[in-house]
């Protein structure tokens, strides 16, 4: 059992005080200053180093803290003060009404809440899935196919690959299909956040039939005079975080290799039985897969594959399939919020019949799920709002400026490095506002403006800024892909941050030096040699992990709880 820590009287006081006297000065600040925004006002702090500071404090105060909820909050409110010069009520008008950032205007957007529907829907389905017995059959009788954990780890990798569609539809859907594997074998809920998340963007970035490669398609400027479609197939063999993650994913796999705080999970989940090494539970109450006498696995698979399919029919009926666009183009016009809601709630109308007809289970448990499945994804849903607030946060103080001044300094003395460049920007925007997306979409322009005459490195350079934007977004705490993992596992959100980071971290350092093999193979032939970057860039993540093995022995003790 934890220990609880108490604050002195003394560091109470200190603390008080401190808060006290920042208000105080705040209210000082607020009589000095303009109460609204006026036409062209600009904030002190646009396009400035200071612009990502607001989602700086949020994840560093995150993994200091282990307390998200709070951290987001005060990077909001940080935010809102940067943008508001220290007037109050400017920054709390700004926090919940301003039209591009404001909480309020986030939570009436229809992305956003398309997505809130969706994970509800999604909660629903589990619940669904766990009193019926289906998800404990199933587990059942995946285990005596699936042998050992490394066999279990495998499926779900081998799961996460195969649904590449939309990442945050993969997050919930392995997740919900794998937990039941995973637990019976003893992989940490830890792990199998990192497998799920390692499998969703990474994925989708490399997959042409993807709402990810119709985002990138888009991206590319018209005045570029590229096919982005074209653009984004030329990229997949130079995107070499996500091609290096997923060779990651199998190496450590099949190895055993555990390192960081991942190592201490599964360890414990090994020897002692304990799936969670502490942090919150968000999910106790439907995370026990009853047992039914006669429950059939067909009641689960029935509606995954409905999902599966129905999800991929929304989808292209948004992007006008239905009215005479090809299927590659549905793809590329497809609103993938809206045909995710489509797909889940067809998926929820046929669970519905299939279970009444079935007998499975009565019609007023099937209305009581609703209720138990909206409770279960509380916890995410409040990361994703106070997420997408952030973010707005962050929008409004004009990081996008800031970056792309960086950029364009470099770009006129490290052409030969700036495929390196790019991807260490590109991490890092996205790992402080927790959207590949939007990093992406800031960065494939500025990208194009500087190698408008060198095809190969223009390649380069955008599958550097693609291959950024996934690893930040891997990283983020902030990110709804990595919200959603935790979700879709089950698993406390700090802890799968907290755990994934040294195995993200590791290959962004051999993607960042692949990137500077290629840039310089790029630069000196302009040829598409330059691909040879990604065996050699594959061979170093080996070399690396097997030495991380070497030290994981040598320093192996006993597992403490």
């Amino acid at each position: 059992m934890k220990e609880k820590t108490h604050l002195s009287n003394r560091q109470k006081k200190v603390l008080f005080g401190v808060a006290a006297a920042a208000f105080v000065l705040l209210v000082f600040q607020s009589m000095l200053t303009p109460n609204r925004a006026e036409e062209g006002f600009v904030p002190a702090a646009y396009s400035t180093v200071f612009s990502l500071l607001p989602p700086v404090v949020a994840i560093v105060l995150a993994l200091i803290t282990k307390e998200v909820y709070s951290s987001l909050f005060l990077g909001i409110t940080v935010g809102a003060l940067l943008y508001a010069n220290g007037n109050l009520e400017l920054a709390f008008n700004t926090m919940l009404y301003h039209e591009e950032g404001g909480l309020v205007v986030n939570l009436t957007d229809l992305s956003h809440a398309s997505i809130l529907v969706f994970v509800i829907i999604l909660g629903t389905l589990v619940v669904l899935m766990n009193k019926s017995g289906s998800a404990a059959a199933f587990g059942k009788w995946a285990s005596k196919r699936i042998k050992g954990r490394v066999g279990a780890q495998l499926a779900t990798v081998l799961l996460g690959i195969l649904i590449f569609v939309d990442d945050g539809f993969n997050c919930m859907t392995v997740g919900s299909v794998m937990r039941p594997i995973t637990d019976r074998h003893k992989v940490s809920r830890a792990k199998l956040a990192y497998l799920i998340d390692a499998t969703a963007a990474p994925v989708c970035i490399i997959a042409p039939i993807s709402s990810w490669a119709a985002a990138v398609t888009y991206a590319v400027p018209e005045s570029a005079n590229i096919n982005g479609f074209t653009m984004f197939l030329r990229t997949i063999p130079y995107n070499l975080y996500a091609l290096t993650t997923l060779f990651m994913l199998l190496v450590v796999t099949l190895l055993g290799i555990d390192f960081g705080p991942m190592r201490r999970h599964e360890e414990n989940a090994i020897n002692h039985g304990d799936l969670f090494t502490g942090g919150e539970h968000p999910y106790d109450e439907n995370d026990v897969q009853d047992e039914v006498p006669g429950a059939r696995v067909s009641n689960l698979v029935i509606p995954v594959a409905t999902l599966i399919f129905t999800c991929i029919i929304g989808m292209i009926y948004t992007g006008g399939f239905f009215e005479g666009e090809t299927f590659i183009n549905a793809f590329a016009n497809a609103d993938s919020a809206r045909g995710l809601v489509m797909g889940s709630l067809i998926t929820l109308l046929v669970t519905f019949f299939l279970y009444i007809w079935r007998d499975v289970m009565q019609f007023r448990d099937f209305m009581g799920s609703l209720a138990a499945g909206f409770r279960s994804m509380c916890a995410p849903m409040i990361i994703l709002i106070l997420s997408w607030n952030l973010s707005g946060m962050t929008g409004l103080l004009g990081a996008a400026g800031f970056v792309h001044d960086v950029i364009n300094a470099s770009a006129a003395s490290f052409q030969m490095f700036l495929p390196a460049i790019v991807f260490v920007v590109s991490v890092f925007l996205a790992f402080s506002t927790g959207t590949s997306w939007g990093t992406f979409t800031i960065l494939i322009p500025i990208v194009c403006t500087v190698f408008p005459n060198q095809y190969e490195m223009l390649c380069i350079s955008i599958a550097a800024c693609l291959s950024g934007a996934v690893c930040g977004d891997h990283c983020s705490p902030i990110s709804d892909t990595t919200i959603m993992a935790s979700a879709g596992a089950h698993s406390d959100h700090v802890n799968h941050v907290t755990t994934q980071l040294p195995y993200a971290m590791t290959a962004a350092a051999v993607s960042a030096a692949g990137y500077l093999l290629a840039g310089y193979i790029g630069y000196r032939t302009e040829s598409p040699v330059a691909i040879a970057a990604l065996p050699a860039t594959l061979l170093l993540m080996f070399v690396v992990l097997i030495i991380i093995r070497a030290f994981t022995k040598l320093f192996r003790t006993s597992p403490a709880k």
